[in-house]
């Protein structure tokens, strides 16, 4: 009886994600046919929509990973998809993190993803910020090792998104002490950059520096060209100069103290 509950538990969560798969296939052949039309799309997206307010209730019997790993896949489509997101938008965005955030918060990167497309793409700054935060409930700065980088993320948006520069300091500064608590290589330049944006923000809420400093990081973590040079831009109109070498190295100049 025992084996026959642990067997079932192993099945629903996997049936319930298999069923997922037809929506997905049906989408995909409709964006394949070349009479697709606006409306098809909007059509689509309700789909998705309900999708995902369905994902955001059902139980995941242990599953939580396989769950969060699925949904990621499935955004990775529909924000890889111009064609679509050129007609539709990037709204369904958060609702895609609102699948995926609770069921495995400490992936680093699915943090990246989701400041980017919601604040950058979707404009919805409040609600990035609002899904980092449920995420960083479950963080310690030892678990995971580069979380560091999410209290990053959150303060870029507070900061350039948001204008709120003294949540983006308390940010910030928490980012520093995390990485400073990190065996990752890459720890110590993290704790420095982001010491010093914490300190320009302690002075001055709107400096020209910090700015500079979060738009950089918005830049090296860009996904489309149409991002990067938006970064650049808004990095010359503070004062700053970029240069990027053969390479792709990424050189920052900031400008004067303010």
């Amino acid at each position: 009886m025992h084996r026959a509950k642990s067997l079932l538990l192993w099945i629903l969560p996997v049936a319930l994600l298999v069923s997922l798969v037809p929506l997905q296939q049906r989408r995909l052949a409709a964006l394949q046919d070349h009479s697709v039309t606006e409306q098809n799309l909007e059509q689509q997206d309700q789909t998705t929509a309900a999708t995902l307010a369905l994902a955001q209730k059902m139980p995941t019997f242990g599953f939580d990973n396989v769950v969060a790993d699925w949904f990621f896949l499935r955004f990775l489509q529909y924000f890889g998809d111009d064609e679509a997101r050129a007609k539709t938008g990037y709204s369904l965005s958060a609702d895609f993190f609102r699948a995926i955030i609770p069921n495995d918060p400490y992936y680093r990167r699915f943090y990246l993803f989701l400041s980017g497309s919601v604040s950058n793409f979707a404009g919805q700054p409040e609600q990035s910020v609002a899904l980092i935060a449920q995420g960083l409930k479950h963080l310690t700065p030892a678990l995971p090792s580069d979380g560091f980088y999410i209290w990053r993320y959150r303060g870029v948006d507070e900061l350039l998104y948001l204008g709120n520069g003294k949540a983006a300091q308390k940010s910030f500064q928490t980012a520093a002490d995390w990485a400073r608590q990190s065996p990752e290589p890459d720890a110590p330049l993290m704790a420095e950059n982001s010491q010093r944006t914490a300190d320009f923000l302690a002075q001055n809420p709107l400096s020209k520096q910090a700015q500079v400093n979060a738009w950089a990081s918005v830049l090296a973590n860009a996904f489309d060209d149409g991002t990067r040079q938006k970064a650049i831009a808004r990095i010359e109109a503070l004062g700053g100069k970029v240069t990027i070498s053969e390479t792709g190295e990424i050189r920052l100049q900031f400008p004067p103290d303010d």
